[in-house]
Protein backbone atom coordinates (compact mmCIF):
# COMPACT_ATOMS: atom_id res chain seq x y z
CA UNK A 1 0.00 0.00 0.00
CA UNK A 2 2.91 2.17 0.96
CA UNK A 3 4.73 1.76 -2.39
CA UNK A 4 1.21 2.56 -4.28
CA UNK A 5 0.91 5.87 -2.54
CA UNK A 6 4.81 6.78 -3.62
CA UNK A 7 3.54 5.89 -6.89
CA UNK A 8 0.82 7.75 -6.96
CA UNK A 9 2.25 10.50 -5.75
CA UNK A 10 5.50 10.27 -8.21
CA UNK A 11 2.75 10.61 -10.49
CA UNK A 12 0.89 13.30 -9.15
CA UNK A 13 3.92 15.31 -8.85
CA UNK A 14 5.60 14.26 -12.34
CA UNK A 15 1.76 15.64 -14.05
CA UNK A 16 2.47 19.16 -13.01
CA UNK A 17 5.63 19.20 -15.18
CA UNK A 18 3.24 17.77 -17.89
CA UNK A 19 0.72 20.74 -17.86
CA UNK A 20 2.72 24.22 -16.86
CA UNK A 21 4.45 24.03 -20.23
CA UNK A 22 1.74 24.30 -22.32
CA UNK A 23 -1.03 26.56 -20.24
CA UNK A 24 -1.19 30.31 -20.71
CA UNK A 25 0.42 32.57 -18.07
CA UNK A 26 -1.77 35.30 -17.72
CA UNK A 27 -1.42 38.96 -17.91
CA UNK A 28 -0.55 41.52 -15.54
CA UNK A 29 -4.08 41.88 -13.90
CA UNK A 30 -5.41 38.17 -14.34
CA UNK A 31 -3.92 35.99 -12.34
CA UNK A 32 -2.95 33.48 -15.22
CA UNK A 33 -3.96 29.66 -16.17
CA UNK A 34 -0.58 28.47 -14.92
CA UNK A 35 -1.63 30.27 -11.57
CA UNK A 36 -4.98 28.14 -11.64
CA UNK A 37 -3.51 25.01 -12.64
CA UNK A 38 -0.94 25.41 -9.84
CA UNK A 39 -3.68 25.77 -6.93
CA UNK A 40 -6.03 22.77 -8.18
CA UNK A 41 -2.55 20.51 -8.22
CA UNK A 42 -2.29 21.65 -4.58
CA UNK A 43 -5.53 21.28 -4.01
CA UNK A 44 -5.33 17.38 -5.64
CA UNK A 45 -1.94 17.27 -3.89
CA UNK A 46 -3.16 17.62 -0.71
CA UNK A 47 -6.81 15.61 -0.68
CA UNK A 48 -4.59 12.58 -2.03
CA UNK A 49 -2.62 13.60 1.23
CA UNK A 50 -6.12 13.34 3.51
CA UNK A 51 -6.97 9.92 1.69
CA UNK A 52 -3.74 8.61 2.56
CA UNK A 53 -3.53 9.42 6.23
CA UNK A 54 -7.11 8.35 7.18
CA UNK A 55 -6.39 5.10 5.31
CA UNK A 56 -3.21 4.96 7.06
CA UNK A 57 -5.07 5.60 10.38
CA UNK A 58 -7.83 3.06 9.41
CA UNK A 59 -5.11 0.18 9.65
CA UNK A 60 -3.18 1.36 12.49
CA UNK A 61 -6.87 0.89 14.07
CA UNK A 62 -7.17 -2.21 12.97
CA UNK A 63 -3.36 -3.49 13.88
CA UNK A 64 -4.36 -2.05 17.25
CA UNK A 65 -7.25 -4.30 17.50
CA UNK A 66 -5.73 -6.75 16.59
CA UNK A 67 -2.81 -6.48 19.10
CA UNK A 68 -5.41 -5.65 21.63
CA UNK A 69 -6.68 -9.21 21.20
CA UNK A 70 -3.28 -11.29 21.03
CA UNK A 71 -1.20 -9.29 23.63
CA UNK A 72 -1.95 -8.86 27.58
CA UNK A 73 -3.59 -5.48 28.57
CA UNK A 74 -0.62 -4.29 30.18
CA UNK A 75 1.81 -4.77 26.93
CA UNK A 76 -1.19 -3.01 24.84
CA UNK A 77 -1.86 0.40 26.71
CA UNK A 78 1.56 1.06 27.80
CA UNK A 79 3.43 0.46 24.55
CA UNK A 80 1.30 0.25 22.02
CA UNK A 81 -1.46 2.64 22.26
CA UNK A 82 -0.13 6.09 23.30
CA UNK A 83 2.51 5.38 19.71
CA UNK A 84 -0.63 5.67 17.72
CA UNK A 85 -1.59 8.61 19.39
CA UNK A 86 -0.67 10.41 16.08
CA UNK A 87 -1.19 13.88 15.77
Amino acid sequence: LLEEWKNEMKEKIDSINQILPTTPAGGFDDAGGKAQAVRMWIRSVLDDIVRYKAQHHSLLNEVATTLQLDLPNDVVNKNILPFLELP
